[in-house]
């Protein structure tokens, strides 16, 4: 990394940072944060690097890289690593942080970090993909103020607050299976959906008929070829095409 003591002269120019993480599933070994960063101007060249996920890459080219990166004094990057004592003691103990709370935490030290050595950060890779994201729906009262993204942000709970919906849960930019979402959902309304379910040993063939509890609001059973089939009319709204609804005048 840069030294703190010696910013390079680009470290006053508007820069970006981009953030990753490694080790977030393993059993065995630590969490690892890691961000680089560098001039705005500087990002084309960037992409010409041949940096790419690390687990496209032998071993070899992984430490070629690592050692380019570390050369290259148009870039500068920072770690975090997270011990796996430090991940058990946090998620086992009363008061329960989980690991969602514990990547927010590392991904905002990483950016106080930089920011306190003195580059003028002014875009954050992901950041700027989730200001982009353009929402599949359209509803007149959806707006863009998602904060960071990350479950403790307050900004990003209270927009996910503004937009549960009683029956079709969230929009489609939310991780609605993480557990961050169980505790919008306890307003919502409980559905309950009839589908084709095939005997369990499907020897003769036939279809009985079962119900399934969303207790996950947002979920929606997979469908047979026929029923997409059916479900596919044209002219509806954008967001019920897309979860196969349709509306029925009688039951």
């Amino acid at each position: 990394m840069e030294s703190e003591t010696a910013l390079p002269k680009w470290a006053s120019k508007p820069c970006i940072m981009g953030i990753d993480e490694a080790g977030r599933g393993p059993v065995l070994g630590p969490m690892v944060y890691g961000c680089l960063y560098c001039a705005r101007s500087y990002q084309k060249t960037l992409s010409t690097l041949k940096f790419a996920d690390s687990k496209t890459l032998k071993e070899e080219k992984r430490e070629e890289l690592f050692e380019n990166l570390k050369a290259d004094e148009s870039i500068g990057w920072a770690v975090d690593v997270i011990d796996p004592r430090e991940l058990s003691s946090k998620m086992l103990k009363k008061n329960k942080i989980n690991l969602n709370e514990i990547s927010h935490d590392s991904a905002m030290g990483l950016i106080r970090k930089v920011l306190s050595i003195g580059i003028l950060l002014t875009e954050v890779t992901r950041d700027r993909a989730l200001r982009d994201w353009v929402l599949d729906e359209t509803a007149a009262n959806m707006h863009t103020t998602f904060g960071s993204g990350y479950p403790g942000d307050p900004q990003t709970k209270a927009w996910l607050e503004d937009h549960k919906h009683s029956i079709f849960g969230f929009p489609t930019l939310v991780r609605f299976s993480w557990g961050t979402c169980t505790s919008y959902s306890k307003d919502m309304v409980e559905v309950l959906w009839e589908t084709d379910d095939a005997d369990e040993d499907g020897s003769d063939g036939r279809t009985g008929k079962r119900q399934l509890k969303l207790t996950n609001v947002g979920f929606t059973p997979v469908k047979r070829k026929s029923e997409e089939t059916e479900s596919s009319g044209k002219g509806r709204c954008k967001f019920f095409q897309a979860r196969k609804l349709e509306l029925l005048s009688h039951f």
